[in-house]
């Protein structure tokens, strides 16, 4: 599991290593490994070209002592100042001592157009509110240059806490930070910025305090998917049940069903409209018509995609919720619920919008919720007192309790955007939640198999390759 923490618990922890190390001992070894990454990245050091933007603060320093490095190692180093008078005094000496030189950020540009990587001192996580103009200018060019661009501990201009980036930033090829990782790495639209993410343990882990998110591995994954026993039958390995699709999006229920056999569940009862193409599709399905209470015994119930708007699509969701078994929620469903029967269910649920759907639930714009997804998933699960997988560019699980850290997921991409790709994912999460999983613990596990499928079928896909290839994404994790 990766862990992201706040800059107040990161703080807090920085504070208790320096009451227990010489003074500078932490910052120096920020700048050894923040060095080292550097010279990785240029292969040969000797000889290179290097800017390094650097701010007030903590940040420049970091900056300024591994210039201070590869400039020993034969770099031609140039500091561009962007704060003379608040330039960390120690990392400005090193470097100078080292060979390094300083710009004006006058001259930064023609710089920055002769260098082959440009470290990124600006602000680091304690920036707030996007670049000024004369350092979006110079992270402009930098951009612009082709030069290699790593930022130190985060991009510049983007919020270390929420993801946000509420101005120009600098958009990094590689990001080095430093003890922890922080929520902007990870979740969108910051961590587009970050680019490719290294960690340099300096000692910080026995002093940090709760994270705020985490992100699962495959290791993780595969110590929480079901596994049947000797003992098991299809009754055992938990029955899910599935209310999607009508006449008109049939093929919604064929997804949604495929994803659900696919999911560790020993069967799957459907109900609803699209029963003949899923039988077509699945005959080992269970089928059934009429209402959801009348189809048998299920764990778990998966309803909303592809319903529809009709009333008796609004009974069969009403039905569902009624029901003492997790449920998932999706599509069509989301807006077919009623917030207070959600809150007051017995049960579990799980909520799986688009950005879409959560701005219509919060009463927000959609750029909003696209904006600041980390509070966008926060708000829905206090909302609705369910557990929420908010589907997009970066997919959160949030836990209804704020105590528990939101879960990202690392796995997914661009070509899951694609017709029917959230039915598939739907059926699968549904199916681990009636295979046993806690709905958090279902979501996450769901959204990592569905993101992983989607990057072994390596390119172009539709949904339904998305769901064929989760038999190889579940063998993946336990490799």
């Amino acid at each position: 599991m990766r862990y992201a923490h706040t800059v107040a618990v990161v703080r807090e922890a920085e504070e208790a290593l320096m009451a227990r190390l010489p003074e500078g001992a932490l910052m120096q070894r920020a700048a050894a490994g923040l060095a080292g990454a550097c010279a990785d990245l240029l292969g040969r050091v000797y000889g290179a070209r290097v800017v390094i933007l650097v701010g007030s603060g903590s940040n420049g320093g970091d900056a300024l002592f591994a210039g201070a490095r590869l400039a020993r190692r034969g770099a031609g180093v140039t500091a561009v100042l962007l704060a003379p008078d608040r330039t960390h005094p120690a990392g400005l000496a090193a470097l100078l001592a080292a060979g390094g030189r300083t710009a004006t950020p006058d001259a930064g540009a023609a710089a920055i157009a002769r260098a082959g990587l440009v470290l990124d001192g600006i602000t680091g996580i304690g920036g707030k509110g996007g670049l000024r103009a004369e350092a979006a200018a110079l992270a402009g060019a930098a951009r612009e240059a082709g030069a290699a661009v790593v930022a130190v501990d985060l991009p510049s201009g983007v919020d270390a806490d929420t993801g946000e980036v509420p101005g120009a930033a600098v958009h990094a090829d590689v990001t080095v930070t430093f003890g922890t990782y922080k929520p902007g790495l990870l979740v969108d639209p910051a961590a587009g910025s970050a680019g490719a993410l290294r960690l340099i343990d300096i000692g910080l882990a026995p002093y940090l305090g709760a994270p705020e998110l985490e992100a699962p591995q495959h290791a993780d994954v595969a110590a929480l998917l079901p596994r049947p026993s000797g003992g098991s039958d299809k009754y055992r390995r938990g029955v899910v049940g599935v209310v999607a699709g009508s006449w008109r999006y049939p093929g919604a229920a064929v997804l949604s069903v495929s994803g659900a056999l696919r999911g560790g569940a020993g069967a799957v009862r459907y109900v609803g409209l699209g029963g003949d193409a899923v039988l077509a599709r699945h005959p080992e399905t269970l089928v059934s018509t009429g209402s959801p209470h009348a189809a048998g015994r299920v764990q778990a119930w998966v309803t909303g995609p592809g319903l529809g708007d009709s009333a008796e699509a609004r009974t069969a969701v009403a039905e569902v919720l009624a029901s003492d078994v997790p449920v998932l929620v999706d599509a069509d469903g989301l807006r077919l619920m009623d917030r207070e029967t959600v809150r007051g269910r017995g049960a579990p649920t799980v909520l799986t919008p688009h950005a879409g759907e959560a701005a219509a639930l919060l009463g927000r714009p959609r750029e909003d919720v696209e904006a600041r997804r980390l509070d966008a998933v926060r708000a829905l699960a206090a909302r609705f007192g369910a557990t929420v997988l908010l589907k997009g560019s970066t997919t959160l699980v949030a836990d209804p309790d704020p105590g528990v850290p939101v879960r990202v997921n690392p796995t997914g991409t661009p070509w899951l955007a694609t017709a029917g790709s959230g039915d598939v994912l739907s059926g699968l999460t549904g199916s681990l939640l009636a295979a046993g999983l806690p709905p958090r613990d279902a979501a996450s596990c769901g959204a990592y198999l569905h993101g992983l499928a989607a990057r072994l079928t390596q390119g172009p896909l539709s949904a339904t390759d998305v769901a064929e290839a989760i038999p190889a994404a579940w063998r993946d994790v336990h490799a």
